[in-house]
């Protein structure tokens, strides 16, 4: 089975994540954040009354980067159980992750 790099996984999750809250935080600065949450709240049977915040730059860098280093934990995690899980007794891996040679 083919070994995942825990330092790329990490920065593709991380960076999957923090791309999809900075759209996020684009929407909220655009004004389509609450017709999109409405939406999204209404396809779940909620009807929740509330306020989005206002919109602020520190506010919106810090969830960006939070939310990246929390998925880059938890891609260095998964990549790490990944490895730990697949891993034969015996098998060589290249740094690609390939595995080369196998004793079985």
């Amino acid at each position: 089975m083919r070994h995942l790099s825990p330092a790329n996984t990490a920065i593709t999750l991380g960076s999957v994540m923090g791309l999809w809250h900075l759209g996020w935080s684009l929407m909220v600065r655009s004004g389509v954040a609450k017709p999109v949450l409405d939406y999204v709240l209404g396809l779940h049977f909620l009807n929740i009354q509330y306020e989005l915040a206002p919109f602020s730059v520190v506010t919106a860098i810090t969830l960006v980067a939070l939310t990246f280093a929390i998925g880059a934990v938890i891609g260095l995690v998964f990549a790490l159980i990944w490895n730990w899980l697949s891993y034969r007794p015996g098998e060589v891996v290249v740094g690609s992750g390939q595995v080369v040679a196998s004793s079985r």
